[in-house]
């Protein structure tokens, strides 16, 4: 019998409307909820209006222990540029708060995926002043990572923990942790949500460092390739999807893929060979199902990369 392979969809402002989430119906296994992009004053609103239109099953993805930019103004920064990051009311903030305090003289950050990295130079209570290595756009709510180490955080925001409480009570039933880094947050994360479905992101050097012990503690995982490119050199990338998917086949764990799958039809109507290439080859390598993300959430063609997908795995199924 064949394993059917799942396709999720990330919502955003080119899906939340009604006539995709009645087009979802049946043709998707789970509409995922990135937190990072949804306000919590929202978030009731928004669950209430996906079920109106659709029955498939919300997922909510969480922040996790990431860095993020909070800005009042995309800026575009020339390198050797003299740039503040302040912990409160500056033009440039960094969150969690937490971060504040560990972040150190000498740290290398790079921000968002435009290939912009500074470094700190000077650090004076909840300000960082830094240097601009390799020029770049800062936008707001975009992941800033720690180049040259890894500082620990806690495993939810305060965002987080809230938007867990109102979904539980709206009965939601399936949610992401992001950043899990080792096998410990499996565990908090399992306690926190009993009886409900886990899935846990693997996305950073620390879950590769950990991941047997990751694999064994869990049951659901999601390959987020996006901001593990940022741990991980780009010639790597293959080697340790596939490396994932192995030691998650051998224990009989379900591992779904995550980003850039169909990029160009975030523009295009059509995808590219490539694109094709990567998403049959991901399906062979053992993946459970396929994330859309920028795809669904902001791209001009949802539905289309949903038909190409569903297209594909029928080949795929054909011919296995």
């Amino acid at each position: 019998m064949i394993k059917k392979k799942e396709i999720f969809c990330t919502l955003g402002p080119s899906t939340f409307n009604k006539d995709f989430l009645k087009f979802s119906n049946n043709k998707i296994s789970l509409l995922r909820l990135n937190m990072s992009h949804v306000a919590i004053n929202r978030l009731k609103r928004t669950i209430m209006f996906i079920r109106k239109y659709s029955k498939v099953p919300i997922c909510i993805d969480t922040e996790g222990a990431q860095i993020r930019t909070k800005i009042k103004k995309r800026r575009k920064y020339k390198t050797n540029q003299k740039l503040s990051i302040y912990r409160q009311n500056g033009n440039f903030n960094i969150y969690p708060n937490e971060v504040f305090g560990k972040i150190k003289k000498g740290d290398f950050l790079s921000i968002g995926f435009d290939g912009l990295e500074i470094k700190v130079i000077k650090v004076v209570k909840n300000i960082l002043y830094c240097k601009v290595i390799t020029g770049g756009i800062i936008e707001n709510n975009k992941g800033v990572h720690l180049i040259n180490r890894s500082i620990k955080l806690n495993f939810l925001t305060e965002k987080d923990k809230a938007a867990i409480n109102l979904a539980k009570k709206m009965s939601i039933n399936h949610y992401a942790l992001s950043f899990t880094n080792t096998h410990k947050d499996i565990l908090k994360f399992n306690k926190l949500l009993k009886n409900r479905v886990k899935i846990f992101k693997i996305e950073t050097k620390n879950a590769l460092k950990n991941l047997n012990k990751i694999i064994l503690a869990g049951q659901n995982f999601l390959i987020d390739r996006g901001d593990l490119s940022k741990d991980v050199s780009i010639e790597m990338l293959p080697f340790v999807q596939r490396k994932i998917l192995k030691v998650a086949k051998a224990n009989n764990k379900k591992v779904y893929v995550a980003t850039n799958f169909l990029e160009s039809m975030v523009k295009n109507k059509y995808p590219n060979r490539g694109e094709a290439n990567d998403v049959y080859n991901t399906l062979e390598s053992g993946a459970a199902g396929l994330v859309l993300a920028a795809e669904t959430a902001i791209g001009k063609y949802p539905k289309e990369c949903v038909i190409f997908l569903k297209k594909i795995i029928k080949v795929f199924n054909y011919y296995k």
